[in-house]
């Protein structure tokens, strides 16, 4: 059961094609970015709460940042600069209930946010 297709006809179902296909793969970013920054918080807290080690403060000083810099990138690759792993651990200390992030906004959005000195007033 063969159907003539016009030109027309063919034209709009590629375009059909790909609208589904371009919100697909919005959305498919999207939730990448969500999970991306909901991931990046837990690893925030899980460094401050190891810094803390129970306590109501950090003890400063130590090496930590740099050594899990190391480590994360040799088992995980890249994106685990020391900067990069200071950001993930501001973002927990800045918004320290994971509610408070917005799911519009990627992980390049917070990591310019955090750069800023004073971040409660953004």
């Amino acid at each position: 059961m063969s159907k003539n297709l016009t030109n027309r006809d063919y034209k709009t179902l590629i375009s059909r094609i790909g609208i589904l296909l371009q919100n697909a793969r919005a959305k498919a970013v999207q939730q990448v970015n969500t999970v991306l920054v909901a991931t990046y918080w837990e690893i925030g807290k899980y460094i401050v709460e190891y810094e803390q080690g129970g306590k109501e403060k950090a003890e400063y000083g130590s090496d930590l940042l740099n050594r899990l810099s190391k480590d994360l990138t040799l088992a995980y690759g890249k994106g685990f600069s020391r900067s990069n792993v200071f950001q993930i651990r501001k973002l927990y200390i800045v918004f320290p209930k994971i509610q408070t992030l917005s799911g519009f906004l990627s992980w390049s959005h917070y990591s310019e946010i955090l750069k800023s000195d004073d971040v409660q007033k953004i």
